[in-house]
């Protein structure tokens, strides 16, 4: 294990996994120009491809708990995201909801060989570079809405007391945990946090912008038919399926009745038989 110093300016657009820097967001670094990190070489496997990796760790700064990278560089590369976060490195947005509003879809294969196959594929097309989504304005927009515009340094601090939330703490400011209580809004494993899965900020952050553009469900919950428009021309049913599997984690293949697919105004009625999960 080795120890030095980042220069912040360098550390949002590092190479490969053999490069002396990581791929993190202004947030994790912290409100320090400079950061002492500690490197171990191949310390972990990533939690997303499962490759060994070089680790980082540091303190972002005063009173905020010691962080280190999760994933592998490629990985964070693919999805353009921080290696420690895993929030999008522009918007600091969930990938959800960045995918969602940009109209991409960037996934690793599941199966253990061509998941391996795609990342060492990747890590080569790559050689250094970050890879940087393409979007059109309208997507832009919509992001730099929801984005934050300042770093969220609050996200560094240390873990709520579990002590404490019981009642039983007794430690009081010698605490290195948190005092107080936080609404649960459920927990995320970094992979489901990577693949955008069962996030429930990202489905906040959706719907609170579909709320303010009158884009709400209907009262009437025998209303289970989703319309769609101005959908692209070579669309059919079975990529309108796909899609919506992938999209929408909580939809299954059953709750699906019928998809009504008009091509003459590009546009498709999906039917679902589960109100409840189909139209939330």
């Amino acid at each position: 294990m080795s120890y030095g110093f980042l220069n912040k300016q360098g550390a949002a657009s590092a190479g490969s996994s053999t490069s002396e820097t990581p791929i993190l967001c202004e947030t994790c670094l912290g409100p320090n120009p400079y950061v002492r990190m500690s490197k171990q070489h191949l310390g972990k496997e990533c939690k997303i491809c499962g490759r060994p990796f070089t680790v980082f760790r540091w303190n972002p700064g005063a009173g905020m708990r010691f962080k280190k990278t999760e994933i592998c560089t490629t990985c964070a590369k693919i999805k353009h995201v921080c290696q420690t976060c895993i929030l999008d490195l522009d918007y600091g947005l969930p990938t959800n909801v960045r995918d969602a509003a940009l109209g991409v879809e960037t996934s690793i294969p599941m199966n253990d060989v061509n998941r391996q196959y795609f990342v060492n594929r990747m890590d080569a097309l790559m050689d250094g570079d970050t890879h940087t989504p393409t979007h059109d304005g309208a997507g832009h927009a919509l992001l730099r809405r929801l984005a934050r515009d300042e770093p969220d340094y609050k996200r560094n601090r240390p873990q709520v007391c579990s002590f404490y939330a019981r009642g039983a703490c007794t430690r009081g400011e010698a605490c290195p945990y948190r005092h107080e209580i936080r609404e649960e809004q459920g927990r995320q494993s970094i992979q489901e946090r990577y693949h955008g899965a069962h996030d429930v900020i990202g489905r906040g952050l959706l719907k609170k912008h579909a709320a303010a553009r009158g884009l709400v469900a209907p009262s009437d919950p025998a209303i289970m038919t989703l319309f769609l428009t101005a959908l692209p021309e070579d669309v059919t049913q079975d990529t309108l399926r796909t899609a919506l599997l992938a999209s929408v984690p909580s939809v299954k293949s059953d709750e699906i009745r019928s998809i009504q697919h008009v091509t003459s105004s590009n546009a498709a009625f999906l039917n679902f038989s589960v109100r409840q999960k189909g139209l939330r």
